[in-house]
């Protein structure tokens, strides 16, 4: 049980001048170096912190990775049966290799239409760096 007076300060109980009593004569480099140790403490905490949190995310970021991966390889093998399904489907109509030219030649127009848009986004962008590199010439 603490002893204490009215006013909050701690009792004096040998009625000694609170100068002379070793266990309050604390200099103010003893609280700087006190609290620069706290600090250390604190940042070293915070850094194990951030280190673990980083370690989770990697963990769980690797983890979704692989599932996308993994759907994208079931994705990838729908549509090589949709391919198969839809060249058997056209056989009755066009045989075999009119089936087959019918099924390929709408994929490649499929791509050569990706590509062409893939294409002007690409020119977008070359176009505003080169203005871009224009105005700083000009400047």
């Amino acid at each position: 049980m603490t002893n204490s007076n009215h006013s909050g300060e701690p009792e004096n109980p040998a009625n000694e001048p609170i100068e002379e009593r070793p266990e309050l004569d604390r200099s103010l480099q003893a609280d700087v170096n006190a609290l620069i140790d706290d600090g250390k403490t604190y940042v070293e905490a915070e850094l194990a912190f951030q280190k673990s949190r980083i370690s989770l995310a990697a963990n769980r970021s690797k983890s979704g990775v692989i599932y996308i991966l993994a759907a994208l390889a079931f994705l990838h093998l729908a549509l090589i049966g949709a391919v198969v399904g839809g060249i058997i489907t056209l056989i009755p109509l066009m045989g075999p290799g009119g089936a087959t030219l019918a099924v390929v030649g709408g994929l490649l127009i499929g791509v050569a239409a990706f590509l062409w848009m893939a294409r002007a986004k690409f020119l977008s962008l070359s176009n505003a760096f080169k203005t871009g590199a224009a105005e700083d010439s000009e400047q």
